[in-house]
């Protein structure tokens, strides 16, 4: 009998080095995308596929990112008096239940691999989804949660994926499928950033997963791997070796890498238009740009 996903894992230890200085002193997971740290669409997207328990893997430097998730009396006292009921619903959906949410720390940056494992004492024997909040997927319904559905049918392990130009695969993940049944197929094996020329496929891992309890008992067996690191990608390849199914997941939305600069303001845009409050200034702004650069060309 499969057992339901209940809970998530965000790896969150990172520098964000790519947007210095603001991370300096910000961390990365709770810059704003339009009013709402990237963080916030990760925890909602958990929340509506079923995820009970939130396991944050920080390091130091990162007590803002706890901060975020815990009540404010003296804002929420403001708005009270003030009658801002709309702003102080939206400031409580911030909130997380007493013991909903957990903090464990990575002292030492060796790879996403290592930072899942470092949570294994959280998960004991349940399968668990991973979650990196960098990749922010607007979908009409939530990535997560249809990956959830996916595998009350599939069981196993499940990786969210999608195609990328053959000049990108070097910087994902890449399948080898056995089996390509339209929504998801079944692997026959996952490499770390390879070659375009290696590539077994197109269809890279996004960062989303749902992994057998299993996963962490490998993580605890890998060395060191691609760039000096403990790869999660290992530690799911071992899970077909060991004859258990690996399945990617095809799913329905649009993924914006975060991680970047450049994703991050297409992002913006995107989500920026999709507001009915924003969408007619912003649109309108756009068009003038727009217009503004061809007449200069």
């Amino acid at each position: 009998m499969k057992r339901k996903v209940t809970k998530a894992i965000f790896p969150v230890a990172g520098l964000g080095t790519r947007f210095l200085p603001a991370t300096k002193s910000v961390p990365k997971e709770i810059m704003t995308l339009v009013d709402r740290p990237l963080v916030q669409y990760a925890i909602d997207e958990a929340r509506a596929a079923g995820i009970k328990e939130f396991i944050f893997v920080t390091a130091k430097g990162k007590s803002a990112l706890e901060d975020y998730f815990d009540t404010a009396p003296e804002l929420e006292s403001s708005l009270k008096k003030s009658g801002k009921t709309d702003l102080l619903e939206t400031l409580r959906s911030t909130y997380m239940d007493s013991g909903a949410i957990a903090y464990i720390r990575q002292h030492k940056a060796l790879g996403l691999g290592h930072a899942v494992w470092c949570a294994r004492r959280f998960i004991g024997n349940e399968p668990f989804a991973v979650m990196l909040p960098d990749d922010v997927i607007a979908a009409e319904k939530p990535c997560l949660q249809q990956m959830v559905e996916a595998y009350e049918e599939t069981g196993g392990s499940m990786v969210a994926a999608m195609e990328v130009p053959r000049d990108k695969v070097s910087y994902y993940g890449v399948l080898d499928v056995k089996e390509d049944h339209g929504k998801h197929v079944s692997v026959s094996g996952m490499v770390e950033k390879p070659k375009a020329e290696d590539a077994p496929s197109n269809l890279a891992v996004i960062g989303r997963y749902i992994l057998s309890p299993k996963v962490m008992s490998n993580l605890g067996k890998i060395k060191q791997g691609a760039n000096g690191e403990v790869q999660l990608t290992d530690a799911i390849a071992a899970e077909i070796e060991q004859g258990r199914d690996v399945f990617g997941y095809r799913f329905d939305g649009t993924r914006f890498d975060c991680g970047s600069k450049a994703g991050f303001l297409q992002a913006t845009v995107s989500f920026g238009l999709s507001r009915d409050d924003l969408r007619d200034e912003l649109a309108d702004y756009l068009d003038q740009l727009y217009a503004h650069r061809r007449a200069a060309q």
